[in-house]
């Protein structure tokens, strides 16, 4: 493999090995009963860490990597539609697999899975939390114990997103790429709604009167950073690999750390404008705008996490969800499927 290195191109993450990974702003969900799958409203812009060194905290400058910025109790997704090769690639939030529940590992592991088998999983929105669903990505504040990481592990250290990938080894990405050779793969588009400059944007939601979280909240670190907590529940299936692990590589090709800024501090670190505040749910569903349903009638689902399952969605924790809440109609559902910049530097955590 010739290239190591983790790139940034335009709004994407590159790592080794064909993954591409972007970050998708999308409709934060109700955190009551189980719905389709939300559009993407856009990526969030990512910037290196180092080109930032004189602005950022210490920590986030030592541990590498790279930062987006994203309102409080914002959702997101991620897009892995641009990846070009079979690979394992692994998600944490705050260093708890969103997979599996355990803790970060740099090894793979398939009893239980503790990652996602590219490019067979199209994305992922959310924790491995129930069985054929996932629980939103939202973003909330180091410190009310809310997130994935303050629940499982209870304590709040990292924050943020993590990401690893095992590309095949170098004989079976031979093979791949000769039984591949002359075919024309096709890839499932990200779903970026360009359609919005027309919708108001709501207020930000603020944390003013957020209430403790459940049981007494977990040691915080005091540092300027966010992580993820989870919202509400959507059907998605995280695939079980069908590759045995002994094709992929033992070592990860890269590695890199996502940070999580306040749309404050994105302006303060970066002088540049953070996007505006998402648009509210009930003005999307009434433009008559799509949601999604992806089923995929030859994949089996990985089984859902216990410690995932017992993760208690972030309104627990910082107050009830006032946005209004219109169901999309039958109509709106649709059925889907059945050049590198700057090396991004790695640190340590």
């Amino acid at each position: 493999m010739t290239d190591t290195a983790v790139r940034i191109d335009g709004d994407m993450l590159r790592l080794p090995g064909g993954v591409a990974v972007r970050f998708m702003r999308t409709l934060r969900l109700p955190e009551k009963g189980t719905h389709d799958l939300p559009p993407g409203l856009g990526a969030f812009p990512v910037r290196r860490i180092s080109d930032h060194a004189g602005t950022v905290p210490a920590e986030w400058l030592a541990r590498g990597g790279v930062m987006l910025p994203m309102y409080l109790r914002e959702a997101m997704w991620l897009s892995f539609a641009s990846s070009s090769e079979p690979a394992a690639l692994q998600v944490g939030a705050g260093k708890v697999c969103a997979v599996s529940g355990r803790p970060w590992s740099d090894r793979l592991s398939r009893d239980p899975q503790n990652y996602v088998a590219l490019p067979r999983q199209p994305w992922l929105d959310g924790i491995n939390s129930g069985s054929g669903t996932v629980r939103q990505f939202v973003a909330v504040p180091l410190g009310l114990g809310a997130t994935v990481e303050g629940q499982v592990t209870g304590e709040e250290v990292w924050g943020g997103v993590q990401l690893q990938s095992f590309p095949l080894e170098e004989r079976r990405r031979a093979e791949w790429r000769e039984a591949e050779r002359g075919r024309r793969i096709p890839l499932t588009p990200d779903l970026i709604g360009g359609v919005f400059g027309s919708l108001p944007p709501p207020a930000a939601p603020t944390a003013t009167g957020a209430a403790p979280g459940p049981g007494g909240a977990p040691r915080a670190r005091a540092a300027a950073a966010m992580g993820l907590g989870v919202g509400g529940s959507m059907r998605q299936e995280v695939y079980r690999d069908e590759r045995p692990l002994a094709h992929y590589t033992t070592e990860p090709a890269a590695r890199v750390f996502v940070h999580l800024v306040t749309p404050p501090q994105w302006r303060r670190i970066t002088g540049e404008e953070p996007p505006a505040s998402p648009v509210d749910r009930a003005a999307y569903t009434k433009a008559g705008l799509p949601w999604f349903d992806y089923y995929d009638d030859d994949a089996q689902d990985v089984a859902p996490s216990d410690t995932l399952g017992a993760v208690r969605p972030v309104g627990e924790w910082i107050g009830d969800d006032l946005d209004p809440w219109e169901p999309p109609a039958p109509g709106q559902v649709q059925h889907l499927k059945d050049t590198p910049g700057r090396p991004v530097e790695d640190g340590d955590w």
